[in-house]
């Protein structure tokens, strides 16, 4: 089947279908990352511009790896070095960007639905790197993609979703994408980190070892210190006393339990470094297969396959 839309909003509106997709053209596409040379020229003659309004370091240069791997010509802008410093609004950014004619735009911004307004009033396809704490597609899509690379399959797992539940667009784009494909989802966090109604997508607890107990997988999601502007706990030492992930912890789990983080961990807050060294962790499996995952939303949404032909 192939990907029928226009833009990558975000995992809610996807069907199952489409996230296999999706997941299918990464896994042929990663083969190219293991060639002497790793360039094809899929998607010659296309433009890509990246817009970043957040700091970023995978995200940012995963996509822009892929655009080099695939032939595409790319651009990037940081708000550091742009006309935003001099009060350009999103929309005067993007259409001062349309003017140039780029096939696609992948934006980063700190407001949730940044991505759905520049879809609105753009020609570009648009791909949603982050937007506030909503969604982060293809983080889910990459973490999805490795889950089912060292477990087979995402049907059935149970998956462990532990922290900041409150600021992580990771959280929520995850919850979507494994809930839909399958598997089973329990999430733990501090009381004061979890949203209202978040217990309508999975269940959820306080208690991080009731909630690792049995898991098939365990996603650690960072503790977003720049996204609080009141005390959401008393300590960081006491978050790792309470919800840290620790070898003594991980033990809880089942014993070839996989550990994913989405990057920049905090050592010895959310994760210990035995852990996040440890043969459970898969998070630098998570960064390679976050180019495949961007090389496979690329050449899906600007017609790699014709291009290809």
């Amino acid at each position: 089947m192939s990907y029928p839309h226009r833009h990558l909003l975000g995992i809610e509106p996807l069907l199952p279908e489409h996230i296999k997709t999706i997941l299918d053209t990464a896994e042929r596409l990663r083969e190219v990352l293991d060639r002497p040379i790793k360039k094809v020229p899929t998607l010659r003659g296309r433009t890509v511009v990246n817009l970043f309004y957040e700091a970023s370091t995978r995200t940012r240069a995963s996509f822009e790896v892929a655009q080099k791997v695939l032939s595409a010509d790319s651009l990037t802008i940081t708000t550091a070095t742009s006309s935003v410093q001099k009060g350009e609004t999103l929309l005067d950014t993007a259409r001062n960007l349309e003017a140039m004619n780029p096939d696609m735009i992948v934006v980063r911004h700190a407001s949730s639905g940044a991505a759905h307004f520049l879809a609105r009033h753009c020609r570009s396809s648009i791909v949603n790197a982050g937007d506030g704490a909503h969604e982060h597609p293809t983080q889910a899509l990459l973490d999805a993609l490795t889950l089912r690379q060292k477990k087979g399959r995402l049907e059935g797992l149970e998956v462990a979703i532990v922290g900041d539940l409150m600021h992580s667009r990771v959280a929520r784009s995850n919850i979507w994408l494994l809930t839909k494909m399958g598997a089973r989802v329990r999430l733990c966090g501090p009381p004061t980190l979890i949203p209202p109604g978040l217990d309508h997508l999975a269940p959820v607890t306080t208690n991080i070892d009731e909630a690792l107990e049995g898991a098939d997988a365990i996603m650690m999601l960072r503790v977003q210190m720049e996204r609080m502007a009141g005390g959401f706990f008393p300590s960081l030492r006491e978050y790792h006393q309470r919800y840290g992930l620790t070898v003594e912890r991980v033990k809880r789990a089942k014993k070839d339990v996989v550990i994913l983080h989405p990057g920049p961990m905090n050592r010895g807050v959310e994760i210990a470094s035995e852990v996040a060294d440890g043969p459970w962790s898969v998070i630098l499996d998570q960064v390679t297969n976050g180019v495949a995952v961007r090389m496979a939303v690329l050449y899906l949404l600007l017609g790699g396959a014709e291009a290809a032909a």
